[in-house]
This record gives C-alpha cells, sequence and structure tokens, in this order.
C-alpha cells in the first residue's frame, strides 16, 4: 500500500521570547533605541518543540496521536499541514489535505459562510461545480443555513467550529488532519463529527486524529502515536498504546481522589467521604479501567461522632448528565449500627463493569438514623471507560451503542448459517 504521509527525521524549534519583525514605524524606532541596551551575552532560550519525529502512514489508515498538553502534537499537524515548516527534516504529504487545527483556522473574516466555503474548495483544488454539489450537506451538517450568508466574523466560536470541520470533512480531501475537534461542541455535534471521520475511514481516506479522548482514538483509529516532549515515544495498536500512556499519570499524581477540600456539598458534616479511589480486586492501584473489568471503588469517611445506622450511596451519571444508577448499603440490605469516630473506608466490589466506553461521574452520598443527610457531593469522582473486547469477536462497543452492555450469547439455526456460508465464499 502506498504511503499517504511520511515523516523523516523532523524537528522543530522555536526561540522564546525572539521579538518579531517590526510592522509599525514606532516600534522599529523603539527597536532601533533599545538596541544597545539590550543583553547579548544572554543564550537564546530555544524550545524543541519537535525533536527527530519519523512515521509513514498508508494511505486509508486513519491515526490517533495522543501525548499531554505541550507535547508537541499540534506543532506537528502545523508541520504536516504546512502552516509551518521544520527546522530539519522532511515531509511528504500525497493528495489533497484538508485542515481543521483552531477554530476558524482558513476562514477569510469578511467573507461570509457560503463565499468561504467556496474558497476553501478551490484552495484544495475543486471546482465551482463540485463544491456545490456538497454544499447542501455541509450547511445541514453545520447547521448555519439561517447565517450562510453573513460574514464570518459574526459567527460565535461553536458555528466557527461546525462550519469547519463541515468544510473539512466534505471536501473530498484525501487527507484529513483534525486537532481535538471534541473538545469543543455539544454531544449532538461531538457524535456527527466520529460519524463523519468513520465514514472517511470507511471511503479509504487517510486520517490524522489528535485527541484526548481516549475512548474515541481507540474506536476510530486502527493505529496511535504518543508523543511527548516533541518525540514518539510509542508506536502501535491503540489499546497498547493509550494504555501505557494512561500508567503515565498513575506514576505522576495521587493515587486517590482528595474529597476533604469539595466545597459543592450539603448535610450535616458529622460524617464526611474524604476521598475516593480505584483498585484492582487484589487492592492494587487500578489507572486503566476497561468495559466487563472487575474492580473495587474504595470510599474513603471521616465521622465526627458516633454514626448510627448510616448508610453510604452513589449515584453515577454520564458526562451528559444521565442518571445511569443510585444505590447504597441500604439497598444492599446492609444494616450498619454504628459507625466509631475516626476514619474509614467502604468497598464497593464490581465484578463485571457493564458500563459502555465513556466518561463517567460519581456523586456521594451518607445517610443516617438521626440525620436525613450526612453528607451529598455531586460529581466528586471521575470515571473513565475505555474499550475491551467484552464479547470476544474483535468487535468493540463503543457509546454509540447506548450506556450500559450485558453478557449474552445469540444462537443462529445451523441450516440459516450453511444458507449464508457459499456466498460469503463467493465473495
Amino acid at each position: 500500500m502506498s504511503q499517504a504521509i511520511a515523516v523523516e527525521k523532523v524537528s522543530k524549534k522555536f526561540v522564546l521570547g525572539a521579538l518579531q519583525r517590526d510592522t509599525m514605524l514606532r516600534e522599529r524606532l523603539i527597536s532601533m533605541l533599545s538596541a544597545p541596551f539590550r543583553r547579548r551575552s544572554a543564550a537564546p532560550n530555544v524550545l524543541w518543540a519537535l525533536r527527530d519525529v519519523s512515521f509513514g502512514v498508508d494511505a486509508g489508515e486513519v491515526v490517533g496521536i495522543i501525548g499531554r498538553n505541550g507535547a508537541g502534537k499540534s506543532t506537528l499537524l502545523k508541520v504536516l499541514s504546512k502552516i509551518t515548516y521544520p527546522t530539519s527534516g522532511e515531509v511528504h504529504v500525497s493528495g489533497r489535505i484538508a485542515s481543521l487545527l483552531e477554530v476558524g483556522t482558513g476562514f477569510h473574516e469578511e467573507l461570509t459562510g457560503r463565499e468561504n466555503i467556496y474558497l476553501n474548495g478551490s484552495i484544495l483544488g475543486m471546482k465551482h461545480g463540485e463544491v456545490a454539489a456538497k454544499l447542501d450537506s455541509m450547511v445541514e451538517f453545520a447547521g448555519v443555513a439561517q447565517f450562510l450568508d453573513t460574514p464570518i466574523k459574526r459567527y460565535s466560536t461553536g458555528m466557527r467550529l461546525r462550519l469547519g470541520f463541515a468544510v473539512a470533512a466534505h471536501l473530498d480531501p484525501d487527507v484529513l488532519i483534525v486537532d481535538e475537534v471534541l473538545a469543543v461542541g455539544d454531544a449532538g455535534f461531538q457524535r456527527k463529527c466520529l460519524n463523519a471521520m468513520d465514514g472517511l475511514r470507511s471511503g479509504g481516506r487517510t486520517v490524522l486524529f489528535v485527541s484526548h479522548n481516549m475512548a474515541a482514538v481507540e474506536n476510530l483509529c486502527s493505529r496511535c502515536i504518543w508523543i511527548d516532549a516533541g518525540k514518539v515515544v510509542m508506536d502501535g495498536a491503540p489499546r497498547e498504546v493509550i494504555e501505557a500512556y494512561m500508567n503515565t499519570f498513575a506514576n505522576a499524581r495521587e493515587t486517590m481522589a482528595d474529597l476533604r477540600s469539595v466545597q459543592n456539598r450539603r448535610g450535616s458534616g458529622e460524617i464526611r467521604y474524604t476521598a475516593m479511589e480505584y483498585l484492582t480486586p487484589t487492592g492494587e492501584p487500578l489507572r486503566v479501567v476497561r468495559s466487563g473489568d472487575s474492580l473495587v471503588v474504595r470510599f474513603h469517611y471521616h465521622a465526627q461522632k458516633p454514626i448510627v445506622y448510616p448508610s453510604f450511596g452513589f449515584r453515577l451519571y454520564t458526562e451528559f448528565g444521565t442518571l445511569v444508577t443510585d444505590t447504597s448499603t441500604w439497598h444492599h440490605g446492609i444494616d450498619i449500627p454504628l459507625v466509631p469516630p475516626g476514619d474509614g473506608y467502604v468497598d464497593l466490589h464490581i465484578e463485571f463493569l457493564n458500563l459502555l466506553p465513556a466518561r463517567y461521574y460519581f456523586s456521594l452520598w451518607i445517610t443516617g438514623a438521626a440525620s436525613p443527610v450526612h453528607d451529598n457531593v455531586e460529581h466528586c469522582g471521575q470515571l473513565d471507560v475505555g474499550l475491551a473486547n467484552v464479547y470476544s469477536s474483535g468487535r468493540m462497543l463503543d457509546n454509540r451503542s447506548g450506556i450500559v452492555f450485558f453478557p449474552q450469547r445469540w444462537k443462529v439455526d445451523e441450516q440459516l448459517m450453511a444458507a449464508v456460508g457459499p456466498k460469503a465464499e463467493e465473495k
């Protein structure tokens, strides 16, 4: 298969604090007058955003690029998009490139939405008729029909983003480069973006996708590149790369979420949650949680005084606020006669996590016989659930399949399978 992108030993250097070219007479005069007083001996403060980066992307491949903020991901995409040039090394990209790197990139402020669509099409080498044939689908995708003949400078940030992605995805690029488009926009728009990129993948287009949404990267991409400090740390199967990347966070921060300083809580305060953590069934810190996993969620508390018949509970929500479950020790028939003053914890054992990949939030509560509410703290714990091969088919479920899944088994009549077999062989 031919390569769509070839990156060979690419490095990019920025000189921090370097003066830009003076564009006004006043700036030029000030620069000339202050020149004798500048420190000439100080070494320039150099930042290498990319260092000796090399990789190739085959035509039709969808590659996710992950890494921390400031790792060099956006700089790499700008080099690939020819927005900036590498300090050293070479980049080769075959075919037409469409990039969505920043909100409004490629738009002319004074032109209308319609005019900008045609402008972007001409930049990609498309004829007027080709763009016109796709205009309606782009406008529908972006949801800007009412403002199509309004100058872009009047658009909101969300409108610019929607139109920018619509243009980039619908103008038949050979290579689509997208930088964290899922960080902005509502849930409906994010689903549209994911579906559009999935369609490009099915159509054999090459896609480079930067995102902090690990579930989206694992679901969409056949390959993942992890960049840190301007260098390629790992390049391989998305699941393996993401797990290695997520493990670095485990080493860089506290193992449990501290709830003592959380302010948005109510209740008597006689007993309060102080922390929560995710553990393996054997009690080790759990950094990567996947659909189908077994895990323990430990809720730490502190009691100011003896608490009679407390009930420990939680509510779990999707990132869009949908309640998944509301349960407690009381629901499970556990009646705790007395909690003495001091610190302690209760464990929630989950034998089989049947949540589909997405981000979820815990809200915690404690009630008691003497007080309706001792503690109630909203959205205090975050749970990121990653993809897993839960049905052992190699075909992953994602959050487009719903919120939960359950163990199941399908049975197809043997005669039906026998009838399908010859057709499958002919294909």
